[in-house]
C-alpha cells in the first residue's frame, strides 16, 4: 500500500481496497476519507465496500467525492471542515492520491499555512503541488500560456486503444516524440473477464504491469487528466500540472456508472449480485454459477452504448451451459432483461443465438431497464417501456443476478470542449479526427463513432488514427485512412463454441476469415480456440506492440 504522509495527522494514498483496511488500522489510522467518485475505473471498489470494511475494523469512514479536475474552492472548504471533525490520524484516498493532496493543500492554504511549506510537505510526500500555487496566485485558474511538459503527440489513456495507437505511431515514425498519460499501475485485458467469470481463465492472466507495456521511446506520464484546453493545446493534470502538445489523441475508455442503479453499489460482490465488468467481481460470478443448484438466475443489459454489447449474453450462455453439463438446468430459471428491443443488433446472428436461448430455456424480457436493487432481499426492479411509450415498474426476485451497469464517457471528457451533446469525443466516423478541433483525434470507447465498443474496434482504429495524424503533420503524403466501423464480438454460446460476430457500420458483415473456415453466423469450435488461445496473444504481442496483423488501414480513393 502506497501511503504518503504529509503531516503526522494526515496522509494520502491511491485507491485502497476493502482487504487493505485492516492493515490501515494496524498502522494506527483512525479515519478513512474517500475523495474518488464511485465508478471511475473498472477495477474500483465502491465506497460502500470500503465503509463496511472500515466499520468491521473499528475505523470511521467519510465520503467526499470530487470528480477529477473539478476541485473547487467549495470542495477544499468542505474538506477542511470534514477533517476538523474526524478522529486522527486520517488517510484520504482517490485514484492516485493527487486529488486528496490537492484538497489538503488548498484547505491548508485557506488556514494560512505558507505556500512554500505546503509545497515542501507535498513534494516530500511525492505530490507536485506547483499547480496549486499557481491557482492560488491567479484566482483559481492555472495558466496555460507555458506548459511544464511539451510533446509532439500526447495520448490520453493507457488502455487498449491508447497503447495501440502509440505503438502504431512509433512503428511508422520511430523518432516521433510521444507521451501517454495514464495513472494506472495495471493494464487489463478486459475481454478476458467473461472467461474468468466462466472459470476458463485465471484472473491474473488478464493483467500486466502498465510499465511493461508502454512502447519503447514513449514517455509515460503517470497522472490523471483533469481537463482539456484545446485553445492552448494543453492538457491539465489532476493537481494542476500542464502538458502541452502539437497533436492530441484521446482514448481514455469509458465510465461504468454503478450508481445509476439505486442500491447496486452497496451490494456488489455479495448477496448473489455480480458483474463480469469488474475484474475483482468476475471470480465471484464463477463462484455463484458453481454454487447455484436451483432457483432463479437473472442477467441484465442496460441501454446502449456499452462496451462489448454481447458481454451480458456471454455471461448468461456460459452459465447456462455449465448448469446444463451439471444436470441442474431443469431446476434453474434463467431470465434476460434487456433495455433494448432486440437480442442482437445485427440480425444475421440472431437465429443462431435464438437456438441457444431455446436450448437453455431463457426467458427474454425486452425494453426492461434495471433501476434499483435490494441485495439482502434478493429483489430487483425494472422499468418496462411499452410500445406506446408508457412505463411501469416490474419487481423481480433472484437467487443470483449478473448486472451490467449503464456506461458514459469519463467525467473529464463529458464536460470538456471535445465532447458532443451526449458527452462523447466528437469525431468523424471515417477519419477519427475531431469534427471541429484541429489536431485532435479520438478512438476507443470514449469516441462517438457509431461502432461497437470492443477491443477489436480499437485494434482497427489505432492504425487509422496513426496514419491520419502523421499525414496531418506532413510526415507521410498518402491519402486519408478510413475506418469502416469494424468490430468483433465473439459470442461464447457454450464452452467450446463461439459465434464470431464481425461487422461494421450499418451492421454490414465484415468477416476476417472465409466461410469454409469460420462462418460467423454459426457456432464454431475453431472460433472458441481463436478466443481462448489466439486473441490474447494477438492483443499482448500484436495490437499493443504496433503489429497490425489483418488491420492494415485502407486508404480513401
Amino acid at each position: 500500500m502506497d501511503i504518503r504522509t504529509l503531516t503526522p495527522a494526515f496522509s494520502v494514498a491511491p485507491q485502497i481496497t476493502p482487504g487493505e483496511v485492516a492493515e490501515l488500522a494496524a498502522k494506527g489510522i483512525r479515519t478513512v476519507v474517500c475523495n474518488r467518485p464511485d465508478g471511475e475505473g473498472p477495477d474500483q471498489p465502491n465506497f460502500a465496500e470500503i465503509d463496511r470494511a472500515c466499520r468491521t475494523a473499528g475505523l470511521e469512514a467519510a465520503y467526499l467525492p470530487v470528480a477529477c479536475g473539478t476541485v473547487r474552492d467549495e470542495d477544499a472548504k468542505a474538506f477542511g471542515q470534514l477533517l476538523d471533525g474526524l478522529p486522527k490520524p486520517i488517510l484520504a484516498f482517490c485514484q492516485t492520491g493527487a486529488r486528496s493532496a490537492t484538497l489538503w493543500s488548498l484547505s491548508e492554504a485557506a488556514r494560512g499555512r505558507p505556500v512554500a511549506e505546503i509545497l515542501g510537505l507535498a513534494e516530500a510526500a511525492g505530490h507536485d503541488m506547483k499547480g496549486v500555487a499557481r491557482r492560488i496566485a491567479t484566482g483559481g485558474r492555472a495558466p496555460t500560456d507555458t506548459g511544464e511538459v511539451r510533446h509532439e503527440v500526447v495520448v490520453v489513456g493507457g488502455g487498449a486503444a491508447g497503447i495501440a495507437v502509440a505503438s502504431s505511431l512509433k512503428a511508422r515514425k520511430p523518432d516521433l516524440d510521444v507521451a501517454i498519460i495514464d495513472p494506472a499501475d495495471i493494464h487489463y485485458y478486459q475481454p478476458g473477464w467473461t472467461m474468468v467469470g466462466a472459470g476458463v481463465f485465471r484472473p491474473e492472466t488478464t493483467e500486466r504491469a502498465m510499465a511493461s507495456l508502454i512502447p519503447r521511446g514513449v514517455r509515460w506520464i503517470k497522472a490523471a487528466v483533469a481537463a482539456f484546453e484545446p485553445e492552448s493545446n494543453a492538457v491539465i493534470l489532476d493537481g494542476g500540472r500542464v502538458v502541452k502538445y502539437r497533436r492530441l489523441v484521446v482514448a481514455p475508455g469509458l465510465k461504468l456508472d454503478w450508481h445509476a442503479v439505486d442500491g447496486l453499489a452497496e451490494t456488489l460482490g455479495r448477496n448473489g449480485v455480480t458483474s463480469n465488468y469488474r475484474r475483482d467481481l468476475a471470480p465471484y460470478t464463477w463462484e455463484l454459477v458453481r454454487g447455484l443448484k436451483q432457483g432463479r438466475a437473472v442477467f441484465t443489459q442496460p441501454p446502449m452504448p456499452i462496451k462489448c454489447a454481447g458481454a451480458p449474453q456471454k455471461a448468461m450462455y456460459l452459465s447456462a451451459d455449465n448448469w446444463r453439463d451439471q444436470g441442474r438446468l431443469k431446476d434453474i430459471q434463467i431470465d434476460f432483461f434487456n433495455a433494448g428491443g432486440v437480442l442482437f443488433a445485427v440480425e444475421e446472428y440472431v437465429p443462431a443465438l435464438m437456438r441457444y436461448v431455446e436450448r437453455y430455456g431463457v426467458g427474454l424480457n425486452f425494453q426492461h431497464s434495471l433501476t434499483r436493487i435490494d441485495g439482502p432481499a434478493r429483489t430487483a426492479w425494472f422499468t418496462r417501456t411499452a410500445p406506446d411509450g408508457s412505463k411501469t415498474e416490474v419487481e423481480e426476485r433472484f437467487d443470483m443476478i449478473h448486472v451490467v451497469p449503464p456506461q458514459t464517457a469519463p467525467d473529464f471528457v463529458r464536460v470538456s470542449p471535445l465532447a458532443d451533446a451526449a458527452g462523447w469525443v466528437d469525431v468523424d466516423p471515417g477519419t477519427l479526427r475531431h469534427r471541429s478541433l484541429e489536431g485532435i483525434y479520438g478512438l476507443g470507447d470514449a469516441c462517438n463513432a457509431p461502432n461497437a465498443k470492443t477491443a477489436a474496434a480499437a485494434r482497427k482504429q489505432a492504425p487509422v488514427v496513426a496514419h491520419n495524424l502523421l499525414k496531418d503533420m506532413g510526415a507521410i503524403g498518402a491519402a486519408d485512412a478510413i475506418y469502416d466501423g469494424y468490430g468483433s464480438c465473439p459470442l461464447t454460446v457454450e464452452r467450446g463454441r463461439i459465434l464470431l460476430a464481425e461487422f461494421g457500420y450499418g451492421g454490414k458483415l465484415l468477416p476476417s476469415f472465409p466461410a469454409w473456415l469460420i462462418d460467423g453466423t454459426r457456432p464454431s469450435r475453431l472460433a472458441w480456440l481463436l478466443k481462448e488461445r489466439v486473441l490474447p496473444f494477438v492483443y499482448w504481442q500484436g495490437m499493443l506492440k504496433g503489429r497490425e496483423w489483418l488491420v492494415t488501414p485502407k486508404l480513401a480513393d
